[in-house]
């Protein structure tokens, strides 16, 4: 197994390369993205769709960060070379808005803006209409955070018959199973779940009912809500009197605070749980003394127990300042590392060329070893349990 990126050790190398390169500008400005080339040089663009607005825009930052982290490392190295000529990345940014009609409207405008490839999206019920239009134009997709198992399920091929969908995490069909198991092991006889009707939070909740059902819990409430519902309170008065065990939530962590907010605020003594979609600083941040104690999970091995976790999140804060990791800026950096595999092993820039070397990406990244399966799923994917507290604390990890 090759091993193609080191970190920087001298932090100042990525401060100066950002303030060289910006973060990820839009399509619009794609023209002139890598700046002034030399002679030698030539312009690679790789574009980025996440979600810069709306409610989990502290998301879709975090994911587009992590991509222009490595875009930054590999443009200061300056020793990536295609037919002789030095290969300049630029990351081309779209907001999607976490919303799928804005989402392939971003697709095309990447397309047209001619990536060679994309970061992204963060969410599953983007990134799956997106594909569509990336495979249509002959492009991969690589997702550092969409866990809905159907987004590689649907097989979207490119013209020249290449695999199109990529990630760099775990699925619900694991993170589901996994979230049951510890709940399980808890010893669990009663839960209430609800969703956002979203496509991840209703794909993970369905992944957790199936899972505790085969189990033989029982189920006392399945609601659905939606990804802007700001009231619970009639919901939960109503499982308020069933008295589950858990409650167990399939969203975002701005909503999925609101409700565990409401949830103390009505005296329930429920244990509450999410996925991923909580397991955030955001989560803590707008939850409060509310949200102590809440279990949730990460598509991925956990920050701390990456080999250069530390290192990486260090450079992230110089790079940019006042913020910090939320969750998968490591999975898009590697995202980014993935795609660049691909272009060495064909050596070109071509998109067609780059989405038929894929399957043969087989690099050491920051998460761990990256392969990836017929499907493109990453090959071994952990399941991290994390306890909510004065931060995140790693309970447990299925791998």
């Amino acid at each position: 197994m090759s091993k193609i990126h080191k970190f920087l050790p001298v932090v100042s190398v990525l401060a100066l390369a950002l303030s060289a390169c910006g973060g990820g500008q839009s399509a619009d400005g794609a023209g002139s993205a890598c700046g002034k080339l030399a002679a030698d040089e030539i312009c690679v663009k790789i574009g980025s769709g996440e979600p810069k607005s709306g409610g989990i825009a502290h998301i879709g930052k975090d994911n587009e960060n992590g991509a222009q982290l490595a875009i930054n490392e590999i443009n200061a190295k300056g020793d990536l070379v295609i037919g002789g000529k030095k290969v300049k990345l630029a990351l081309i940014g779209e907001d999607d808005g976490a919303d799928p009609k804005q989402g392939t409207t971003v697709a095309q405008k990447l397309v047209d803006a001619k990536v060679a490839a994309v970061v992204g999206h963060a969410t599953s019920g983007v990134s799956i209409p997106a594909n569509a239009v990336y495979s249509a134009a002959g492009l991969v997709q690589v997702s550092p955070s969409s866990t809905d198992p159907t987004y590689t399920l649907k097989s979207n091929k490119t013209p020249k018959g290449s695999v199109s969908s990529y990630r760099v995490v775990a699925t619900d069909a694991q993170q589901g199973p996994a979230m049951a198991k510890y709940m399980l092991n808890k010893g669990v006889k009663t839960i209430a779940i609800i969703d956002d009707s979203t496509q991840y939070g209703k794909g993970l909740a369905d992944q957790v009912e199936q899972s505790m059902k085969a189990a033989g819990t029982t189920v006392v409430a399945r609601e659905a809500t939606t990804d802007k519902t700001s009231d619970f309170k009639a919901l939960l008065t109503k499982i308020k009197g069933m008295n589950p065990d858990y409650i167990f939530w399939g969203g975002m962590d701005d909503t999925g605070a609101t409700l565990v907010k409401q949830l103390k605020e009505l005296g329930l003594t429920s244990q509450f749980a999410g996925a991923d979609g909580i397991c955030t600083s955001k989560f803590m941040e707008l939850s409060g003394a509310a949200g102590k104690g809440a279990i949730c999970s990460q598509a991925g091995m956990p920050l701390e127990k990456m080999a250069k976790g530390a290192e990486f999140s260090a450079n992230y804060e110089k790079a940019f300042p006042g913020q910090k990791v939320q969750v998968y800026a490591p999975f898009a950096y590697d995202a980014v590392y993935a795609i660049v595999a691909a272009i060495k092993q064909a050596n070109s820039v071509e998109p067609e060329a780059i989405a038929a070397a894929m399957p043969k990406v087989a690099i050491e990244g920051l998460i761990g070893p990256i392969a990836f399966d017929e499907k493109g799923d990453i090959k071994n994917g952990a399941i991290s349990i994390f306890e909510v507290k004065d931060k995140l604390e790693v309970i447990d990890i299925i791998k």
